[in-house]
């Protein structure tokens, strides 16, 4: 069992002593019923070689690797291999990929590691992901780090949940808000009309419940105890530093469908790499991390104190600390969490898109002199509308809109201007945002795309049903890409959540107006509301997963197979 911090396989220690190109490494996991203790709470999970703790595999850019997975559950199981390049029958997706592992049944895996950087891994069968069947995987780059440090952690979080992930996904079903702990309460509505007047609040109520929705509808799954490697708050994960050494820390988001707010409070962060790519070093002070997204990030601890790692949800219903000390057994210091942020009227442009207004009272409610110059607004049906004494003023309402940073805001790219998930860091500083990330080297020349494919986000709150295109996984057509060609995908989000879109085998480059620099990532949020430009050099033949990472979300059919016709000749 190779996967320990310091334990590689006897053939890659003599291929490094011997300087041989390629090396094979053998690696055996196993698939296990374990208990897992939050500290909070105890529960029936699954988890890697029998821990709670995740799995960290080590590989090294250049390896051949044979991993070996025995299967010791009473169900078929998987494991996909998340952001690794390898080819699609090794992808571990059940009924794209694979046929699933067997209970009993031992699967294995070969494929060249023909990258480095961070990533993970994680079921790919059912909810067993949200129930505890995810690790990392660090590999480590054929010439050292550009970046080298002193100390090495894997940071990875999650958000554990009393409830199984099937039990989750039944209640969503039953009812969206099943898990809504944040409702607004007769004391708000008090508060409101003691700060906007009592008409406005009311108009403001009668407007949300005409949508059937609350401000505070940012979360699916609240009342989750959120875990750093395993471990609570009150587990208390501990990386040991001596002072002035620089720290990297691997963060890895393998949460069912909490995005994180993540910082070291008393240090900055200097951002390396994203989805197991060099960046440009930019230093910040905080960061959001979306389900599926992995960050290293370098903070160098000048003193002798515990230093907290704090992952805060964005929707700000639990928070996480794990400890950075100069010796075991501190704490670091725990910080009060922020007020919840409030959805706008901004984040829920694209779900008013073709919102049927029939019968919804907007008397009083006056839309003239809003801007709408240079906005498509043709998705918007407001016939019979009356907008009079609405006032909109400064509201943008540019959904399927290509979104740029607000001024003054950072890290606000790629969310609607004026929405109220904006992030801002806890100390006023810097924010990372998407057009932050410049990648170190070009990884494709730069070129015209050969097509655009417009991938429509969609979905039903109420029912709970999310698709593409409004067309769920079970019903649609494969989306078919040919070997060799440049696809510009187009993601417009008509729903009122963030979507982090997962496209499995290939790299998907986000267009932020850098050219050949454009940061390369496996997962891109792409916020409410908004259009997202990304590109993706199609060279990786056969069928892969495409979808959004949010569990219960993929589950609920916005998911597509990917079918690249052809190959290298």
């Amino acid at each position: 069992m190779k996967h320990t911090n310091f334990l590689r396989p006897l053939a890659v220690v003599l291929g490094l002593a011997l300087g041989l190109p390629a090396y094979a490494g053998t690696y055996d996991i196993t698939v296990d019923k374990v208990r897992i203790d939050t500290g909070t709470f105890k529960k029936n999970g699954i988890g890697y070689n029998g821990s709670q703790t995740p799995t960290i595999l080590h590989f090294e850019e250049g390896e051949d690797v044979v991993i070996r997975v025995k299967n010791n559950l009473r169900e078929s199981t998987s494991i996909h291999w998340h952001g690794l390049i390898l080819p699609f029958q090794q992808d571990g997706v059940p009924g794209i990929s694979f046929n699933g592992i067997k209970p009993g049944e031992t699967f294995t895996y070969r494929f060249p590691i023909e990258q480095a950087g961070t990533y993970w891994f994680h079921s790919h069968s059912g909810f067993q992901e949200p129930d505890g069947a995810y690790g990392a995987i660090v590999i480590s780059p054929k010439g050292g780090e550009a970046v080298p440090t002193d100390r090495d952690y894997v940071v990875q979080l999650t958000d554990k949940h009393p409830h199984s992930g099937s039990r989750i996904f039944r209640n969503l079903k039953a009812s969206a808000d099943y898990y809504n702990r944040a409702q607004r309460t007769a004391q708000d509505l008090i508060e409101d009309a003691g700060a906007e007047g009592l008409k406005a609040a009311l108009q403001d109520r009668k407007m949300w419940g005409a949508m059937r929705m609350m401000p505070t509808d940012i979360e699916d799954v609240q009342g989750f105890t959120p875990l750093i490697n395993g471990a609570s708050t009150q587990q208390n994960w501990t990386g040991i530093f001596k002072p002035g050494e620089k720290v990297r820390l691997r963060l890895i988001n393998s949460s069912a469908t909490t995005y994180f707010d993540v910082r070291v409070p008393g240090l900055k962060m200097t951002v390396v790499q994203a989805d197991g790519n060099d960046v440009k070093p930019v230093t910040v002070d905080e960061l959001r991390i979306a389900v599926a997204e992995t960050y290293d990030v370098i903070v160098q601890p000048r003193e002798a104190k515990a230093y907290s790692i704090i992952g805060e949800s964005a929707g700000r219903t639990a928070m996480v600390r794990g400890t950075l000390a100069p010796t075991a057994g501190m704490v670091g210091p725990y910080y009060k969490m922020r007020p919840q942020p409030l959805l706008t009227m901004a984040d829920m442009g694209g779900m008013m898109s073709g919102m049927d207004h029939s019968g919804m009272d907007m008397s009083g409610f006056d839309m003239s002199g809003m801007d709408h110059s240079g906005h498509d607004m043709s998705g918007f049906d407001m016939s019979g509308m009356d907008h009079s004494g609405m006032d909109m003023g400064g509201m943008d309402m540019s959904a399927g809109m290509p979104v740029v940073p607000s001024e003054g805001a950072p890290g606000a790219a790629f969310y609607a201007p004026g929405s109220g998930l904006i992030p801002t860091a806890a100390n006023g500083g810097k924010f990372l945002g998407y057009e932050d990330l410049t990648a170190r080297k070009p990884l494709y020349r730069d070129r015209p795309a050969t097509r655009e494919i417009e991938i429509r986000l969609t979905g039903n709150m109420e029912r709970y049903i999310w698709s593409i295109d409004g067309v769920k996984y079970e019903d649609a057509d494969p989306i078919r890409l040919k070997y060799g060609e440049r696809v510009r995908f187009k993601f417009v989000n008509e729903t009122m959540m963030a979507h982090p879109m997962h496209l499995h085998g290939m790299w998907t480059i986000i267009d932020t107006g850098k050219g050949a620099y454009d940061p390369v990532k496996h997962t891109v949020s792409v916020a409410p509301g908004t259009t997202l430009y990304t590109e993706t050099e199609v060279d990786a033949p056969g069928q892969w997963a495409f979808h959004c990472h949010l569990s219960y979300h993929a589950g609920g059919g916005m998911f597509r197979k990917v079918i690249v016709e052809g190959g290298p000749s």
